[in-house]
């Protein structure tokens, strides 16, 4: 994560200097019988008036207020070489800034570990990405290798649009579809984890947990955002839901439409900016026998190092 450097200046409520008067009243001396020594041989006789006990006890509150925050502050700069370096926190996701279109439009295999970290919001949600699968033009363990058809006309759609499929009759598995309209290429969510609305996460998920169980799969992810396969061609870069005005039908091989005109309403699936990972691991993809022995091995599954949050198998990731 990123870092801020804190200032060791003094807090605002000590004071940098005291006033005179009350300098002269801390520094005032008491007279005594004997002369000064380290150790007093009688009582000494102080003589001062009530104003003047008053005024040494504030000056004496303040100095050593202001020897105090001396201290702490050099010892601060000792410590980590004259600025203290604290991590910096998530920024609620109301304050951080949605992906814009450009982002998307890159490689499949340079958007995938570029994910990690972002945010995911729908409604009360949010979730942090913290595992992703890149699937590449002319892979055989990627949709497009059937071309286009009603299914996978999302996936050859322009970047930073989502492409939900439903696997084993159950699941609805999100993509971030990648690169230019045409190419077909797309990054599979994986994993996350909860960063907001984890009550409605627990519900949509049907269980009473904060254990990475709840969200390290990617049929979990799609169940705790509540999608569908309506949510294919919808742009993650736009605040809301599309609801069209005017469509225009493309020919019956493509089974997909265009939107020449539409309105926004709430609710919408968003990708906001969130800070990127430090670490991060690489692996094979999973459950994709099925593709050539060069894709099967491929090294295109991506996870954040040290994240609990991360689906099994964890022993095939490692290192770049």
């Amino acid at each position: 994560m990123g870092q801020v450097r804190c200032s060791l200046s003094l807090p605002r409520w000590v004071p940098r200097r005291l006033p005179p008067s009350k300098v002269q009243a801390a520094m005032a001396v008491t007279k005594t019988t004997t002369p000064p020594h380290f150790k007093r041989t009688a009582r000494s006789r102080r003589v001062s008036t009530p104003l003047t006990d008053a005024g040494v006890a504030r000056g004496k509150r303040e100095k050593r207020a202001v020897e105090e925050a001396e201290a702490s502050s050099v010892a601060g700069a000792a410590s980590c070489g004259a600025a203290l370096v604290v991590p910096r926190p998530l920024s609620p996701p109301s304050e951080l800034a949605i992906l814009p279109a450009e982002f998307f439009l890159a490689d499949a295999l340079d958007l995938a570990p570029r994910l990690l970290g972002k945010l995911l919001r729908r409604d009360d949600v949010t979730l942090r990405i913290t595992e992703v699968e890149a699937y590449r033009p002319n892979d055989t363990a990627c949709h497009g290798r059937f071309g286009v058809t009603a299914r996978t006309a999302p996936l050859f759609g322009p970047g930073g649009h989502a492409y939900v499929y439903m696997c084993y009759g159950i699941h609805m598995m999100l993509n971030v579809v990648a690169d230019k309209e045409g190419v077909g290429a797309a990054v599979l969510i994986r994993s996350c984890s909860p960063v907001t609305g984890l009550k409605t996460i627990q519900q949509r998920r049907g269980q009473k947990t904060d254990k990475p169980v709840l969200l390290a799969g990617p049929g979990k992810v799609g169940k705790a955002l509540g999608l569908s396969t309506a949510w294919s061609s919808h742009p993650l870069y736009i605040t809301g839901v599309l609801k069209p005005t005017s469509v225009s039908y493309l020919p019956c091989t493509l089974g997909s439409f265009v939107l020449n005109s539409h309105e926004v309403i709430s609710g919408g699936l968003e990708l906001l900016d969130g800070p990127a990972p430090e670490k991060v691991l690489v692996g094979p993809r999973i459950g994709i026998e099925y593709a050539s022995p060069e894709h099967a091995a491929a090294p295109w599954r991506f996870a954040i190092a040290d994240s609990p949050w991360i689906s099994s198998p964890k022993n095939t990731l490692r290192s770049p």
